[in-house]
């Protein structure tokens, strides 16, 4: 096999890695996927890759239930630096207003990854949001949600912040949609990532 066709391989099996290790627990596992300067982008947090393990730690101990899928997978690479892309969609189950819900958000995993001494690792990974439901678990009953709030949201992603908030998180209103000035400057900056150059997103700086 050529280096590309196995530089790929690698970054799929990483990309499979966080979510399969991540949904189970296996954080130990979770942390190698991770290199020391990465963060991670969500809606209801943004930080290290250390803060983001502890938060979710802490979320499972109270019960919280967020599932990911991964479905189709792209590349660049160059030299060292790799963007990849993947399908995905993000499951969370909770309870609002005393009806338990499912919601289910579709998007893309857009991932800042480089090769440091002959590893791969993620530096920065930043989801897409482009659609989501909810829906309750038990069909007989019925949530009324408060327009006002799920129209304070974007559009990609307003179910999922919507019972975010609920749970009591603190929801970030400016994630990347399927369109828009948020997704165009992530693709922008990836370029960058790819040239070579240092880029800034969400206040950290990568060389």
């Amino acid at each position: 096999m050529d280096q590309e066709l196995l530089d790929k391989l690698a970054l799929r099996e990483l990309i499979d890695n966080w979510a399969i290790w991540r949904d189970a627990g296996f954080w130990e596992k979770f942390r190698t996927v991770w290199h020391d300067d990465g963060r991670m982008m969500a809606t209801w947090t943004q930080g290290t890759a250390d803060e983001f393990i502890e938060i979710n730690k802490q979320g499972w101990a109270k019960g919280v239930s967020i599932l990911h899928f991964l479905g189709g997978f792209t590349c660049e690479i160059s030299g060292n630096r790799a963007i990849t892309q993947t399908k995905m969609t993000i499951s969370q189950r909770g309870e609002v207003d005393g009806v338990l819900v499912d919601v289910v958000c579709t998007g893309r995993f857009h991932d800042f990854l480089e090769k440091r001494d002959g590893k791969w690792g993620m530096c920065l990974r930043q989801p897409i949001y482009e659609k989501d439901r909810m829906d309750p678990v038990n069909t007989t009953e019925v949530v009324e949600l408060d327009q006002e709030l799920l129209s304070a949201f974007p559009v990609g992603y307003r179910h999922l912040a919507y019972l975010q908030s609920k749970v009591g998180y603190p929801v970030k209103k400016d994630m990347p949609g399927l369109k828009g000035p948020e997704v165009e400057a992530l693709y922008a900056t990836g370029q960058d990532w790819l040239a070579g150059q240092q880029i800034s997103w969400a206040g950290h700086t990568w060389g």
